[in-house]
């Protein structure tokens, strides 16, 4: 196996499940990255210098400095989590560590999980999106009624956590279906996983959120396969060191005591309902 290039790449995150998607892809590849810390407490990402990187105004967020094959000098920023990932992989992985050969069927099933992840586990779920998203509109449904919701609205805590638990559910069973086929071909290598025989960006993007479930009211310990999919990514060295960008992840430990759960809680929720009233004020 070839070493990985000598990259210069800044990445712009902070300790959510989107942002965590990007620092445990460049640890997994281990590539070269500088992380700045994008206190979203305090609105940075909404700053002009950010916005002329994400005109969105989210994290993550990469500028790619690393020289072309020619050395002629380069920057190309790259926003939102999942593209970011295809980048990383399409330019730093020409051994396909996290994905597979372009247009081959493994590789269009992990567009397809990675997509499915964007559009359904991620904002039903939104474990942390509302950090990245004060207005959340759609998304942000089990974390914000359980979590930061003023008052705490029983329907709404049921009908997105049971929504959470579905697609648990669906992540499960393709587990499952994996590991069958995994059996039927007298494999024992570590597994399953989401697509093929290693851990892709499906996994590390799906695990990203259902690492965070907890912080959502929802147990993945009923969810057998994908309970041990999830300690088996945790495991990785690549992973721990990708959870502590940019900041040391806390939030299990802090569910550990009630006294601590209730800190992290009232520390999040006073930015978070703070800025949808900005975004309110100036989009309502």
């Amino acid at each position: 196996m070839t070493s990985p290039p000598r990259t210069d790449i800044i990445l712009y995150t902070s300790g959510t499940p989107n942002g965590q998607k990007a620092s445990i892809t460049l640890e997994e590849l281990g590539l070269h990255y500088e992380a700045k810390n994008i206190q979203i407490s305090k609105n940075v990402q909404k700053e002009s210098w950010f916005l002329r990187i994400n005109p969105n105004g989210r994290i993550p967020a990469i500028v790619d400095k690393t020289p072309a094959p020619n050395c002629q000098a380069r920057e190309k920023r790259i926003f939102e989590s999942g593209a970011l990932m295809l980048y990383l992989c399409q330019r730093y992985d020409p051994q396909n560590q996290l994905n597979y050969p372009y247009d081959t069927d493994e590789y269009w099933e992990v567009v397809e999980w990675l997509v499915w992840m964007q559009s359904g586990l991620g904002p039903m779920q939104a474990s942390q999106k509302l950090l990245e998203r004060p207005f959340w509109g759609l998304g942000g449904q089990a974390n914000h009624f359980y979590r930061y919701a003023p008052e705490k609205i029983e329907y709404g805590i049921k009908r997105y956590q049971t929504e959470t638990r579905r697609l648990y559910q669906v992540l499960e069973d393709r587990l499952a279906e994996q590991l069958a086929q995994k059996a039927a071909a007298g494999s024992n290598e570590e597994g399953p996983w989401i697509v093929g025989d290693r851990m892709t960006i499906a996994d590390i993007a799906n695990f990203a959120w259902v690492n965070w479930a907890e912080w959502a009211g929802i147990d993945v310990k009923p969810f057998e396969l994908l309970n041990q999919w999830l300690d088996r990514i945790n495991e990785r060295s690549a992973v721990k060191r990708g959870l502590d960008v940019p900041e040391p992840f806390m939030m299990k430990e802090k569910l550990k005591s009630k006294e601590g759960e209730e800190e992290y809680a009232q520390h999040h929720s006073r930015w978070v309902i703070k800025g949808q009233e900005a975004d309110q004020k100036k989009h309502g």
